[in-house]
């Protein structure tokens, strides 16, 4: 059973959902617009032989909004502070936004991490290349719903009305042609909750301002489990960017998924469950 308690990082009162101590630390970091919920797939089986912590990033879910920005870069200090106060070295977990956090989480505190598990890290899928892809527009339309107080039904059903442009190819499409209802309603429930702000950096296209890639994968020193989505389903990890990642870092594990789509725990849990569980054996 996870109970939700309160985190005190500086001024801001962060929420994490914490389960039962039946091991090691495992902190859980999710992707932008997101909460603590996402992970639910996966955390009975994590929770078996890990002490996980699943943190609500600031101005996500229950945790507070914050004064100073919503740039990754930003995310990272709470993170570590999180990880820092437990008693030994911890797996750090992260999807999107999360994986981009959790790799600067080891590269800052490497006798605090045992292990990192990068789910389809956006990289310059979401900075220099976001032009190129139907990001922008997507991420326009979550800011103008970011913080309604609307039943999740209506937020919902305007999601699946919007069209985005894919820019290569001039395509229209529909985003409740390629999101299922339910992902929809997750989604609007999460953007009840979240600060408009986070979603600013995004769409004025500095969300990666001062994270520099090479610095940070470059002194990652763990075990790093990679787990690259499908760019040709909606993944944001390219293989350019899965291959520096592989050169930079010391000890990568990099496992491809082909037609799997960015949100890989909602989209092919138990194989992704399979994948994380074998690779935290080794470590």
């Amino acid at each position: 059973m996870f109970v939700e308690r309160s985190f005190r990082h500086g001024v801001l009162e962060l929420n994490v959902a914490e389960g039962p101590a039946a091991g090691p630390p495992m902190v859980m970091l999710h992707g932008v617009t997101r909460r603590w919920q996402t992970f639910r797939p996966m955390l009975s089986a994590l929770a078996t032989g890990w002490h996980v912590h699943a943190l609500d990033f600031r101005g996500h879910g229950r945790s507070d909004r914050a004064p100073d920005g919503y740039c990754i870069v930003d995310y990272v200090a709470e993170a570590v502070a999180l990880v820092e106060s437990f008693a030994e070295p911890a797996v750090v977990y992260g999807h999107s936004l999360g994986a981009m956090v959790a790799a600067a989480v080891a590269a800052k505190v490497p006798h605090c991490t045992r292990a990192v598990v990068l789910e389809d890290p956006p990289m310059e899928t979401m900075g220099q290349r976001m032009t190129e892809t139907p990001l922008l527009g997507f991420f326009q339309a979550l800011h103008e719903h970011a913080g309604s107080q609307r039943d999740p039904g209506g937020i919902a059903a305007d999601l699946a009305d919007v069209v985005l442009h894919v820019p290569q190819s001039g395509a229209q499409i529909r985003l409740g042609d390629v999101r299922d209802a339910t992902t929809l309603r997750f989604m609007a429930r999460c953007l009840r909750e979240l600060d408009p702000e986070v979603l600013t950096p995004i769409v004025e296209r500095r969300w990666m301002d001062d994270y520099d890639v090479a610095n940070v994968f470059s002194r990652l020193t763990c075990p790093v489990l990679l787990v690259q989505a499908d760019v040709l389903a909606g993944g944001m990890l390219t293989d350019d960017d899965a291959e520096l990642i592989t050169a930079l870092a010391a000890d990568v594990t990099r496992i491809r998924l082909p037609n799997v789509g960015h949100v890989v725990h909602w989209a092919e849990t138990s194989r992704l469950m399979s994948l994380v569980l074998g690779f935290l054996e080794s470590v």
